[in-house]
């Protein structure tokens, strides 16, 4: 099978991944594979998660949003936060998913309700995947 690269740009650290075989990424519209020689763009990503085929095994990363070039033989990701699935700390997850619930009930008034529900969203999905 065909392989390609795989740039993943995060504020704090860049990751390059070769040989890899497929890519699922979390678009805004749903989720979509990418194969080598997939038709180039440029692609909104949501909260969700990264899946990467590499010789053969799968690996998955909790992502928090971003963007997607794809190039011939290639892939660029831009986002804004990234977490394998085995390095994910499920107990910071958990804290981080009480404080949000705290702020949504006492309507703290230096957080919005959108910036509080994406608190939530982006801990529930690393909870998700870090069971992976």
């Amino acid at each position: 099978m065909s392989s390609y690269t795989v740039e993943i740009v995060t504020p704090i650290k860049d990751v390059i991944l070769d040989n890899v075989s497929y890519l699922r990424c979390p678009g805004l519209d749903g989720a979509f594979g990418v194969m080598r020689k997939h038709r180039e763009g440029v692609f909104a990503l949501s909260i969700g998660e990264l899946k990467i085929k590499k010789n053969g095994k799968n690996e998955y990363f909790s992502v928090g949003g971003g963007f997607a070039e794809i190039l011939n033989d290639s892939v660029k990701l831009l986002v804004e936060s990234l977490e394998k699935s085995n390095e994910i700390d499920v107990d910071r997850v958990n804290k981080s998913i009480e404080r949000a619930k705290k702020r949504k009930t006492e309507r703290d008034s230096d957080l919005n309700e959108a910036r509080i529900n994406a608190s939530m969203a982006r801990a529930i999905n690393r909870l998700k995947i870090s069971k992976r």
